[in-house]
């Protein structure tokens, strides 16, 4: 008899805790899921739309009756600080709060006709089944902020979580379901097979995740000409201005970097000062970043916790080997809790560097010295990413300035690269999209079909 494979589940801080085993979903079991979602949805659909604000204001609740709950798995699973998952599943309950609540507002217009008696308007339907496929990163926060808008616009949903987050993911759908029909929201377990076969079934996909892979997903979806969102990598910039609030920079700045060993795709990976500041900045943010908390992410004072395992270490101290710049402090490592020191590497921005050209998933950030305020914007967008960028000024025409030039889906003045909004459009440019902008009122863009009507008496 051939047993079932399996991922397992790993405590990233501590590799003797086995969070979990968790069967891959067989191709069999894939098809069940797909058909089945096929055949709910039509019934999730055709209930009022007050009905299905009812399930998912039910289903937040739920969420917050579990809120301990999940938050310890959070921490465990994948190493995020404790007070940083707390607010992660505040914020899950808001996102199912939010979209419960958008189902009940305006889906269209009304426009003239092209006749005397006739009336045009435009209006929305749902894609179908949406595979939804997500990184380990926001074990739930990413998966409700797509899982939830595609449910409250009337389709089913299939999550594939990261198999480094199933135990979470498998958690989340436990608690979501007993609010909603069943079929509607399945959870499927697998790498790139599974993520095939769902592509293959679905009527939208939408993705989290790095790019190279988020772009060979997108090859495929046009393959099926599918609907397709892809969220991929990003090398985000903050650039301080030499009038800019230091103490609020600097402070803004480390956590962005460091927080969480600076696994957000929205982190600070490249800080660039203008140089009347640079000295200043630099010996600032090297004290800033030493007495940040390192380690236990269960304990409540931890900022910088361990990276998500022993493969994402090993790349980001082949990273600091790579990289031509001169460390100013970090890069200490401690393999048995894959924990990284926060690193800060100073680096020449006239000449590609590792630090500068890539994504580097961990507790490590570029400082570069920019003469002026138009070298800096121009060293912020030299790179192939476009998700996030911050500057630090209190000049106005600068920060006109920046957000005409910069290449990049979300621009923030005097605030850290991370900490978007869940109300707010959320997406990049370049390396880093692809299709339409996630949540808040854009979510409806993506996981609807628009259908204009024509009536005449």
């Amino acid at each position: 008899m051939t047993s079932t494979p399996l991922i397992v589940s790993t405590n990233p801080f501590d590799r003797s805790d086995r969070v979990g085993e968790f069967p891959i979903s067989s191709a069999d079991e894939i098809a069940d899921v797909l058909n089945r979602a096929r055949d709910v949805r039509r019934e999730w659909n055709a209930l009022p739309a007050t009905a299905r604000a009812d399930a998912l204001y039910a289903a937040a609740a739920g969420l917050e009756a579990n809120k301990v709950e999940v938050t310890n798995l959070v921490v465990r699973e994948v190493g995020k600080p404790v007070v940083e998952a707390r607010g992660e599943l505040k914020r899950g309950i808001d996102i199912l709060r939010y979209h419960a609540g958008s189902i009940m507002m305006p889906s269209g217009d009304t426009l003239p006709g092209s006749t005397v008696t006739g009336i045009q308007f435009t209006t929305r339907r749902p894609l179908g089944t949406v595979a939804v496929v997500t990184p380990w990163n926001f074990p739930v926060a990413i998966p409700l902020w797509k899982v939830v808008p595609a449910l409250a616009w009337g389709n089913a949903v299939v999550l594939k979580p990261s198999s480094e987050a199933v135990g979470v993911a498998t958690k989340l759908v436990e608690i979501l379901s007993v609010y909603l029909p069943a079929g509607l929201l399945s959870l499927a377990v697998g790498g790139k097979a599974v993520v095939d076969r769902l592509i293959d079934g679905a009527d939208g996909l939408s993705f989290t995740g790095s790019t190279p892979v988020g772009l060979a997903l997108v090859k495929k979806a046009a393959e099926r000409a599918i609907p397709c969102q892809t969220e991929m990598g990003g090398s985000n910039p903050s650039v301080v201005l030499a009038d800019a609030d230091i103490p609020r920079a600097v402070a803004a700045v480390a956590g962005s970097a460091m927080a969480f060993a600076g696994q957000k795709c929205t982190a600070t990976g490249r800080i660039i000062v203008e140089a009347p500041v640079y000295d200043e900045v630099r010996d600032r943010l090297v004290e800033a970043v030493e007495r940040l908390t390192v380690g236990d992410p269960g304990n409540d004072a931890t900022v910088t916790g361990p990276v998500i395992g022993e493969a994402a270490l090993a790349e980001a101290l082949d990273a600091l080997k790579q990289t031509r710049g001169r460390q100013l402090c970090g890069g200490n490592a401690a393999p048995d809790t894959n924990v990284l020191s926060p690193t800060m590497v100073e680096v020449d921005g006239s000449e590609h560097d590792i630090l500068l050209d890539q994504e580097v998933f961990a507790p490590v950030a570029a400082l570069v010295r920019a003469d002026d305020p138009s070298h800096a914007m121009a060293l912020a967008s030299a790179t192939p990413y476009g998700l996030s960028a911050g500057l630090f000024t209190a000049n106005v025409a600068a920060v006109l300035q920046f957000i005409r030039h910069s290449e990049v889906g979300m621009v923030r003045v005097n605030a850290p690269t991370t900490g978007v909004d869940f109300w707010a459009p959320f997406g990049g440019m370049k390396a880093s999209s692809f299709g339409s902008r996630e949540q808040g009122p854009a979510a409806k863009d993506f996981f609807t079909h628009g259908v204009t009507v024509f009536v005449d008496a």
